[in-house]
């Protein structure tokens, strides 16, 4: 893994997976641990980011490196017309690892074919976001002591859902079975889709979230995203299509648990929130160890 890029999923393997999600454990045990204090972290965010940025920037301050920055394409020379090629070819000459968020998909596969150093992908479009994999999965192993054999249920808008692709194509190597409800025009896209077909996993379509609550070990809840919308009236039409409330969770397993990788709206009531079955606060806080584990590992140290 030193010195390897992060784009997809796809680019670990199961062995590496786990691994990394050992290493995330002794983080957790001791989380200030001074092993980057030689390094310096880039974070290149073209597109907003709330827990995504501050969990790297954290972890990475928690391992003793040091933070170079823009959180907004606006304040860096790409407002003047640098190339996205100019703009990752200088900074690597001043750091030593790039963390990277930009809009448009591809791009995070692109910067880590012109870059010197590696690249690790915090969300390309609507393509991958395979840190905030990592973390689900760290997640879902936290709570249900297992990753294979579970029943996921995914809710919400699995065509532009990075985080739904990402995971997906993760627990393919998990003997996973699949509920995936999302309104008609939000499907998962056949070029997710073939990843369970390939493994020969069972998958389920629904449009009705209550007929899949009873089958979930965890329900994985997703916000529509209005920014990937380009018809306004459309977004308009499924804005509201699952709102996830405490009544809705009556007939569940014993152990299930509620993830979300927030930003939320409304598709969880809060009334959801003070329920043994939310998981979604500690699923952020998660984050922190993974990423540290995975700075850790791509560095070599």
């Amino acid at each position: 893994m030193k010195s390897k890029s992060l784009i997809s999923i796809s680019d670990f393997s199961k062995e590496e997976i786990l691994q990394l999600l050992d290493r995330a454990k002794e983080f957790e045990k001791e989380p200030i641990q001074r092993i980057l204090e030689n390094y310096v972290i880039a974070t290149l965010f073209f597109e907003p980011s709330t827990r995504t940025r501050l969990s790297f920037e954290s972890a990475v301050s928690r391992l003793g490196g040091k933070i170079i920055s823009f959180t907004d394409s606006m304040t860096s020379s790409v407002q003047k017309g640098e190339s996205l090629k100019d703009t990752i070819k200088t900074v690597c000459s001043y750091s030593d690892l790039i963390v990277m968020r930009h809009p448009r998909e591809g791009s995070a596969r692109f910067a880590s074919e012109v870059a010197s150093v590696p690249v690790i992908n915090a969300g390309d479009g609507a393509n991958q976001h395979p840190t905030q994999c990592l973390l689900d999965l760290y997640s879902i192993f936290k709570t249900q002591k297992r990753l294979d054999d579970l029943n996921i249920m995914m809710v919400g808008d699995l065509k532009y859902g990075r985080t739904v692709h990402s995971l997906v194509i993760a627990m393919c190597h998990f003997n996973t079975t699949f509920h995936l409800v999302s309104p008609t025009e939000l499907k998962l896209p056949g070029s997710v889709k073939v990843h369970i077909k390939d493994k020969n996993l069972k998958y389920y379509q629904y449009t009705d979230i209550v007929e899949a609550i009873p089958k979930a070990d965890i329900i994985y809840m997703t916000r529509i995203q209005k920014e990937r919308f380009s018809d306004p009236i459309e977004y308009e039409k499924v804005k509201n299509s699952y709102i996830l409330t405490a009544e809705m969770l009556y007939t569940i397993k014993p152990d299930m648990k509620v993830l979300h990788p927030l930003p939320r709206i409304n598709e969880i009531s809060e009334d959801v929130d003070e329920l043994p079955q939310a998981y979604y606060f500690n699923q952020a806080i998660n984050g922190i160890y993974v990423r540290q584990a995975l700075l850790a590992n791509i560095l070599g140290v």
